[in-house]
């Protein structure tokens, strides 16, 4: 087993069958990586579903989405860890190419690439490119990293090492770069991309889902914690 998916889900049941379905197409042989479904207790097929794709659907235990995804990390058999969301379209060398990164590279412990949007809307796709040129420019100069959940691999040791994520309502999937950095490189790759669904932007809106992130990547830079900020867990869409 070379690395293992953690997908967090909560009433998935229109879409998830068609999520799952897409990882047959991986360059990557299905034989050498394992799908982790961490199900917040929906309340429709969603877990039925997944059990006919996924090696493994199970409850989620932990708080918030961060505590879904570590209690995936937590069983999962290989040492490199994926992590995307239910709603993704993914490449179909998006694992191999990641494996790539890590077989290359020892001192690696993430690799993060990039997030397009499946919309029309010009507001959330200068958005998204916003996003995409801040990673080019703060990784270059080792500035900050914009990690996100959804289009992110680690190794699994200093993962754990470090705690996993964190209970925060969001960045949480930045705010482990933070701390995870200490254990080795971090690196940016564009060329390993998403597609994701822009169904939380639409409901929140642009304009407060990019204040919500400027706060709490504000207090990250100074050390506090964004606890206090907007939760999107367990949303209905």
């Amino acid at each position: 087993m070379k690395i293992s998916v953690v997908v967090p889900t909560y009433n998935e049941e229109k879409g998830i069958e068609g999520f799952l379905r897409q990882f047959k197409n991986q360059t990557l042989p299905r034989n050498e990586f394992q799908i982790i479904i961490v199900d917040g207790n929906s309340k429709d097929k969603t877990r039925e579903i997944a059990k006919k794709y996924a090696d493994k659907v199970i409850f989620q235990k932990s708080q918030g989405v961060g505590g879904a995804r570590n209690d995936g990390v937590t069983i999962a058999e290989a040492d490199i860890i994926a992590t995307t969301d239910s709603d993704i379209l993914v490449s179909h060398t998006w694992l191999e190419q990641i494996i790539n990164h890590f077989e290359k590279d020892k001192e690696l412990v993430l690799v993060y690439g990039s997030n397009y949007p499946m919309t029309k809307r010009k507001d959330i796709k200068f958005f998204a490119m916003l996003k995409r040129w801040m990673n080019i420019v703060g990784t270059g100069l080792h500035l900050l990293d914009f990690a996100e959940g959804t289009n992110t691999a680690f190794r699994k040791k200093p993962f754990l090492e470090v705690g996993g994520y964190s209970d925060l309502p969001f960045l949480d999937d930045m705010e482990v770069t933070f701390r995870i950095k200490k254990k080795g490189k971090i690196k940016y790759d564009g060329s390993i991309f998403i597609y994701a669904s822009t169904r939380r932007i639409e409901k929140h809106g642009v304009s407060d889902i990019g204040l919500d992130g400027l706060k709490a990547y504000i207090q990250l830079i100074f050390g506090k914690e964004s606890k206090k900020l907007k939760q999107y867990a367990k949303q209905e869409y």
